[in-house]
């Protein structure tokens, strides 16, 4: 089974750029938002570790939001019960896709949270700051304290670019986008 990765920074389109390779994506981001919604263990154990800002199951995003704004230190205590579970949703999902030919992992903290293995393919989504930043804004629950917060857990983007096979230029121009998946298919298929 070939893994596909997609990394960058925040905002650069993984997501959007995971779904064109049309292979099965394993989206962390969505998974972490049903975690928040139907597994009750980890309500219960973030309660316990923050008790002031989660009060009744299911978990609200204001909560987790609040929590991280208020100390960075609440992101640690989040991220050390919420990314077990993403490990064995992980798990699940490559067991599930055991013999599909590729899949396409959309992990945000991939690297640092060391879920990339050796022969990954990992392609680093470029775009310029400028751009990620007007696409941020759009989002309805942007905050830009709690984007710095999260950019200061995650490894710079150059650093990402560097440990990266490929590079995709986005400028959120589908056409260009296709092509350069493509691209990376042929050399690797």
């Amino acid at each position: 089974m070939i893994r596909i990765a997609t990394v960058g920074d925040i905002g650069s389109g993984k997501s959007h750029i995971a779904k064109l390779f049309n292979f099965p994506v394993f989206n962390a981001d969505l998974e972490v938002a049903k975690i928040y919604k139907m597994n009750r263990q980890c309500f219960k154990n973030l309660k316990k570790k923050l008790p002031k800002y989660f009060s009744s199951f299911p978990i609200q995003k204001e909560e987790i939001i609040k929590a991280i704004s208020d100390k960075e230190t609440n992101l640690k205590k989040i991220t050390k019960i919420i990314h077990p579970e993403i490990r064995k949703k992980l798990n699940t999902f490559l067991k599930d896709n055991k013999k599909r030919d590729v899949v396409v992992l959309d992990i945000p903290l991939l690297l640092e949270n060391k879920l990339n293995q050796k022969g990954d393919i990992i392609v680093f989504i470029q775009t310029t700051k400028m751009e990620v930043i007007k696409r941020l804004k759009k989002r309805n629950n942007f905050n830009l304290d709690l984007l710095n917060k999260f950019k200061r857990i995650q490894l710079p983007p150059s650093y990402k670019k560097k440990k990266s096979n490929f590079i995709i230029k986005n400028n959120f121009n589908n056409k260009s986008a296709k092509k350069d998946v493509k691209r990376i298919l042929k050399k690797i298929l």
